[in-house]
This record gives C-alpha cells, sequence and structure tokens, in this order.
C-alpha cells in the first residue's frame, strides 16, 4: 500500500502500508516511522518513472488506437479552468466525445448560455430556432426524428460539446424537465438519468436509452429492489391515486453494511428484514409510474412547515426557479416560526448588470448585488416567474439577498457536484437571514 504525506499519527493503524510519499519536499526522519516502510519524495518517484531501460520488452509504450474506447475523467469545472492549455479550445470541443456524463448545474449553465445567445440572434434567426424547437419537440413525442432540423439548425450547438455526442448522462442531483429536452433537442440524443445513493453503491434506477420522456430516472436495476413506504407528515401515500407515493427504499446486495462508527445514524437508515435482506430510507419522495418507472417528486429535509400550517417544498422551488436567465443559483429558506419564504441568488452577471441599466442603477457587481432597490427588482422576477412555473403563493420568496460571488465546493457551501449544503448555507448567510426575517433566527 502506498500513502502520500500521512500524519505520523495514523501509520500504525494501517498495518499494510509499505510505502509513503512526501509530496512537499520536506526532509523526513526515518526514526519517525516504524520498520519496513520506505519513504520517498514526489521527485524521486518522477525520476524512477522516467526510467525506461528496466521495462520489459513485451511492456513497452504502444500508442492508442483510433478504436480504442477512452473514458476521461474531469471535475465538475468549478474553477472555470475548462481548457487543455491556454489559448486552446475547450475540452469537449478537441475531444469531441461520443459519451458524456455531467451533473444538472453543468447542463444547465450550457442550457442558459445557449438560449441567451438566441435571444441575442436576430428576429428571424431567433423565431426560425424556436419554430424548429417547437417542431421538433412535438415530432420527438411522436417517436419521429429530424434530420433536416438537425442538419440545418442545430448542427452549431452540438458542436459546443464536438459534434459526436450519441448519448448523455446525467446524475448527482435532479434534472429539470426544461432542461433535459433542450438536451435532447439540440444536442440531437437521448440524455439518460439515474438515481442512487453512496450508501447503495451508487446503484438503484436507471432510464432507458430511448425513453425520451422527461422529470423521470427509470426502473430499478436488476441488483435493487425499491419500496414506497408512506410518509404521513407530507402527505405521501403509497396508496395514492392514479400513481403511488412515498419515501424510496432501495433494498439489495447493494446496499452497505451502515456508517462507520455511528451506530445510533445505522440504526435510523437501514433496516433488515425477515428474509434478512438489508434496506436503505433514502430520504427521498418518490412516484412510481404506471410503467414501473421512479420519478424524485420531494426529499424530508425540504420540507418545512410554515407558521401557518403550509408545508413548503424548498428543492420544488429552487427547481421552479432556477431556469431563470437572471437566476445562475438559488438556495430558498424557511422558517416554521415565520410565515413567508426567503432566498439566497446567486444571480447571472450580465443579465443583473442589463436588469441595473435598465432600472438607471449604476455600480459594480458588488454595489449592484449590495442594493435594496436591485434586490426588490430581482425578487419581482422572481415572483412572475413563480406565477408561471403554478407555485402557490406562499411559496413564493418575499425576499432575497444577492450574492456577487458564485457558490463552489471550495467555499464549502455546494458539493462537488453542485448540490446545495444547506446547512452551511445557512450559517454563511445568518445575518442576513435575520435581516430579512427582522428578528433573529436559527
Amino acid at each position: 500500500m502506498y500513502l502520500f504525506c500521512t500524519p505520523q499519527s495514523i501509520v500504525s493503524q494501517v498495518p499494510l502500508l509499505r510505502h509513503i510519499i512526501t509530496v512537499d519536499g520536506k526532509p523526513v526522519s526515518w526514526a519517525e516511522f516504524p520498520k519496513g516502510i520506505i519513504v520517498h519524495t514526489m521527485t524521486s518517484v518522477q525520476a524512477m518513472g522516467e526510467k525506461t531501460e528496466d521495462m520489459p520488452v513485451n511492456k513497452q509504450k504502444l500508442k492508442p488506437l483510433p478504436t480504442d474506447i477512452a473514458v476521461i475523467m474531469y471535475t465538475s469545472g468549478s474553477t472555470g479552468s475548462s481548457k487543455i492549455k491556454k489559448g486552446s479550445k475547450g475540452d469537449v470541443s478537441v475531444l469531441k466525445p461520443t459519451l458524456m456524463a455531467a451533473v444538472p448545474e453543468i447542463m444547465d449553465r450550457i442550457y442558459k448560455n445557449v438560449m441567451n445567445r438566441v435571444n441575442e440572434m436576430s428576429s428571424f434567426q431567433r423565431n426560425l430556432f424556436i419554430l424548429a424547437y417547437n417542431y421538433k419537440m412535438e415530432q420527438l413525442s411522436k417517436g419521429f426524428s429530424t434530420p433536416l432540423c438537425d442538419s440545418l439548425i442545430f448542427r452549431k450547438v452540438r458542436m459546443l460539446l464536438g459534434g459526436k455526442i450519441r448519448v448523455l448522462l446525467c446524475g448527482g442531483a435532479p434534472l429539470s424537465a426544461a432542461t433535459q429536452r433542450f438536451m435532447n433537442i439540440c444536442f440531437c440524443c437521448p440524455v439518460g438519468q439515474g438515481y442512487g445513493l453512496t450508501e447503495s453503491s451508487g446503484a438503484g434506477t436507471i432510464t432507458e436509452v430511448w425513453d425520451y420522456t422527461t422529470g423521470r430516472v427509470g426502473g430499478p436495476l436488476v441488483c435493487c429492489e425499491i419500496k414506497l413506504v408512506n410518509w404521513k407528515e407530507g402527505g405521501y401515500f403509497n396508496t395514492d391515486k392514479p400513481y403511488p407515493r412515498g419515501e424510496i427504499v432501495i433494498g439489495g446486495q447493494n446496499i452497505t453494511m451502515g456508517y462507520y462508527k455511528n451506530e445510533e445514524r445505522t440504526q435510523k437508515d437501514f433496516m433488515i428484514d425477515e428474509n434478512g435482506q438489508r434496506w436503505l430510507f433514502t430520504g427521498d419522495i418518490g412516484e412510481f409510474q404506471s410503467d414501473g418507472c421512479l420519478k424524485i417528486i420531494d426529499r424530508k429535509k425540504d420540507l418545512v412547515k410554515l407558521q401557518a400550517g403550509e408545508y413548503v417544498s424548498l428543492g420544488k422551488v429552487e427547481a421552479a426557479l432556477k431556469n431563470l436567465p437572471l437566476v445562475d443559483n438559488i438556495c430558498v429558506f424557511a422558517s416554521s416560526f415565520q410565515s413567508y419564504v426567503i432566498g439566497f441568488v446567486v444571480p447571472n452577471h450580465k443579465e443583473l448588470k442589463e436588469l441595473a441599466r435598465k432600472k438607471g442603477f449604476k455600480g459594480n457587481m458588488e454595489e449592484i448585488c449590495n442594493s435594496a432597490e436591485m434586490e426588490k427588482e430581482v425578487q419581482k422576477l422572481l415572483a412572475e416567474a413563480a406565477i408561471t412555473a403554478n407555485l402557490e403563493k406562499f411559496e413564493v420568496p418575499l425576499k432575497i439577498r444577492l450574492s456577487p460571488e458564485p457558490w463552489t465546493p471550495e467555499m464549502g457551501l455546494v458539493t462537488d457536484a453542485f448540490k446545495l449544503k444547506r446547512k452551511e448555507l445557512t450559517a454563511h448567510y445568518q445575518e442576513d437571514i435575520n435581516r430579512m426575517y427582522g428578528t433573529k433566527v436559527k
């Protein structure tokens, strides 16, 4: 076993450890480690790798062939560095992948960027794109293809991802129906969605390639079973008509044995039935369709009861407002001791500056975001979008806080898949929460 630059305090707990590689270049004393462990510097390891004279003839490096299958792993792009080298084209433009997996955040960005470009087109070009878009959406619903539209209208959009994409895969968080349909139409390929958790070894459900419906995550995989359990507080029951609803519970050999040194949480989230099968209570609320496909409709942790007794699904509200061009990211907050919802918004800088220009407000991005006047203007747009999305009046954020900085994994406010970390976001914006509610809220 190899370990990169580890504290001496844990070395004794790793009995199979044989090599340690230090990456900071600092000298290490042999006396600090038990016998049998060899310490290397990163420089020495690199030097070892450069030596080829000891390599067996039958293991000489072979150049990849065009027929070889390649899998390229990359980060979510939270640093904004999506280049192979300075001055080059984007990764996907150069590599031209045929299969691409991405979290919803990345697909949402592509969707907004393309639609922003469409809005900047001439009236004729914009109307032509919209006509082709609506025509193809209708044809897809009938099971037909549109080769002429694909070639003449959507070819340039396809080139954003290299032009050779055959299948797009999405996971890690729910993908909005609008974004999924956009990817289907403009990139001329199916978008596969899956559902699962770390505790279920990533496995749960996956859609069929030919399934062009939106908002669903497919049927259960052969390695597991899925059932829905009643959640009375949220009003979800597996006897609901026309579709059964409830908390998603996954069972099978792919379910982990529990949480490390956390028996209390293990007892809460896992169950072994009379047949010895392990089940995981996911906390997600699902709905089974008539063909056996699962649809994620809510999450127990996202449901908050307001002071007047109404239940607000935070995730539902966020999903409805996130596709607004002005919104790059949004987190909705609600307190059971208050009667209304508030929100934190990461605005699209270009859209916000244009809105500020129209309203006659001058200033840099930070000044615009800190303006009470601009907060009210953005809130009005959110309220209009909420009406279009058929949200209830009590679900619409009445007050918001604009954030000049995007939320990144490095900030600790979102995960690597850009899922919101509500606890961390609440702590980060605690002063703003108190201000918007006019009182101290925990």
